[in-house]
């Protein structure tokens, strides 16, 4: 190599990763030391891709009635076997995978965004304001959460999207009560006095300088309770108050099964290890999110 050349390559920059990369690489790295939590991460992104894909690769209809094949086990044709009317247990399931965690998802988003707002204007302008809102919140934490969607959906009706709504009402005093504590640990420190003084607005303040610090546990929460809104969803499809049949909803499934735990039990397993499943995805997930995104956790 030449003296030109070597000076060249000596001089040429290197190149470095940006905060935002960094940042992506420093939180793989913690996730990835908790292995339950890795394997967590890839089975949600397994069944994501099963949820969306899923469907379209299915050559039958999820709704197809056959009564000539009904209680038929698992086989080359029926993968899953087949449930009481005939119906391909395997497509149902398929189905029912992106139905049920949707409805947990879109619960989820919903009152976590509710919460997030509740738990913010609480923490950030406290006084009476404060005090009213978190008697409401104490209210609503008084009933078991399955208790509260049982009772709003007696009184919206059982559907999809009633089901969403009675889940989501109960995810928001969880969030509102996270949010509360952290914005009041954040909002105290110098800087956020040194904005108010710089004559920042109250929006500007909590959008860009109290939000993004209490990003992590809201995080956290919103993975492990997609697993409680996923059970919640099921188990009111189960009581016949969630998703209405012939709708391939697990839960539904599931309740489709009971009558036949003896004759034809795969009526009911296949259904119930999918919502274990998600579930134990989640909840997985979201532990290893909790140690990956703790500050006092070192590298």
């Amino acid at each position: 190599m030449s003296a030109e050349q070597a000076n060249s390559t000596a001089l040429k920059p290197k190149k470095v990763d940006g905060p935002l990369k960094r940042s992506i690489k420093d939180f793989y790295k913690k996730l990835a030391k908790n292995k339950s939590a890795l394997v967590g991460g890839y089975l949600i992104i397994f069944l994501f891709i099963v949820a969306i894909v899923g469907p379209f690769l299915t050559t039958q209809d999820p709704d197809f009635i056959d009564y000539g094949v009904k209680f038929e086990g698992p086989s080359a044709e029926h993968w899953l076997g087949t449930d009481h009317h005939g119906r391909d247990m395997f497509t149902r399931i398929i189905h029912g995978l992106g139905i049920t965690m949707s409805i947990g998802i879109i619960a989820t988003i919903i009152g976590g965004i509710a919460g997030v707002i509740t738990g913010l204007i609480s923490g950030y302008y406290g006084g009476k304001l404060d005090a009213v809102i978190m008697r409401l919140i104490d209210i609503l934490l008084a009933f078991p959460g399955i208790l509260l969607a049982l009772a709003l959906i007696s009184i919206l009706g059982a559907s999809l999207q009633n089901v969403m709504i009675a889940i989501s009402i109960f995810a928001i005093p969880t969030f509102a009560r996270i949010v509360r504590g952290s914005t009041l640990s954040v909002k105290n420190l110098e800087y956020i006095d040194a904005m108010k003084a710089l004559g920042a607005s109250d929006f500007r303040i909590i959008c860009k300088h109290i939000l993004p610090n209490i990003l992590s546990p809201i995080i956290v929460q919103a993975s492990l309770f997609i697993a409680s809104a996923v059970l919640s969803a099921s188990g009111l499809s189960f009581l016949g108050l969630g998703v209405q049949p012939p709708s391939p909803e697990l839960g539904a499934l599931l309740s489709d099964g009971r009558d036949f735990m003896w004759d034809a039990g795969h009526i009911a397993l296949y259904p119930g290890l999918a919502i274990m499943l998600i579930v134990l995805a989640f909840n997985i997930f979201g532990d290893g999110l909790r140690d990956a995104l703790d500050p006092k956790i070192n590298k």
